[in-house]
């Protein structure tokens, strides 16, 4: 077999290769995809609770429906920053609730607003009133990410939400999560925004990227096969 067709046949089992891994890694994301389902359906089935109840472990307190009932604190409220919606630039309004006989708050994210420049919002036209019930699902703050949370020249903005950045702006201390309201798309009154619901339960895209890149494997070698019969079918009839 010529140098050249030796070239060839290798770029190619290489490249059926790294496709063939790619592949593989889409259906290891799958499995990884349907565990958290699955996690997040059995959470969510579980009975309310009150923030008392909750395990001390923010991961096994993750997506656990939570009731509190507070005041909230409209002077402390966060914009959490470039949080899109349906294609739609906006944030997402986190407020602390001042529970009562207790220094320490939990921060209930409400809901998204729009937002054109995805920073920016009337907070005064979002405010409700808290004096009922309300239930949500537990989201840990997020770790493990550098850099600051902070804006530059939005005082009232944070990026991401970290316990110590929240308990200085505050002034009190607060729990390492949120509690995310539940609710229906369509707000129950004017100044309630829409509230965020628990992440899809859906397999995602992972199933249909694996038979792509399978896909792509199987052409790399079949192709080169197909290439080298043909050369080698010129040579004999030469």
């Amino acid at each position: 077999m010529a140098r050249r067709h030796l070239l060839f046949l290798f770029v190619a089992v290489v490249a059926a290769s790294v496709c063939a891994r790619l592949g593989f890694w889409q259906l290891s994301r799958l499995r990884e995809r349907r565990a958290r389902n699955a996690l997040v359906a059995a959470r969510l089935a579980l009975p309310t609770v009150s923030p008392a109840e909750l395990p001390r472990d923010t991961g096994l307190a993750r997506f656990r429906r939570v009731t509190v009932r507070g005041e909230y604190d409209y002077a402390h409220e966060i914009v959490l920053t470039n949080r899109a919606r349906e294609g739609s630039p906006g944030v997402y309004l986190v407020t602390p609730l001042r529970l009562p006989g207790s220094d320490t708050a939990v921060l209930v994210t409400r809901g998204w607003v729009y937002s054109p420049d995805a920073a920016t919002v009337d907070l005064a036209r979002w405010r409700e009133r808290s004096d009922s019930a309300l239930t949500g699902f537990v989201v840990p703050f997020p770790g493990g990410r550098r850099g600051s949370p902070v804006l530059a020249r939005r005082p009232g903005a944070l990026r991401w939400l970290t316990q110590d950045e929240v308990s200085r702006r505050t002034g009190y201390p607060v729990v390492p999560y949120t509690v995310v309201l539940l609710g229906g798309n369509a707000p129950a009154a004017d100044s309630v925004p829409p509230r965020l619901t628990p992440p899809p339960l859906d397999e995602g895209p992972h199933l249909s990227y694996a038979f792509q890149w399978f896909s792509f494997a199987a052409i790399a070698l079949v192709g080169a096969a197909a290439f080298l019969s043909a050369e080698r079918r010129k040579r004999g009839g030469g």
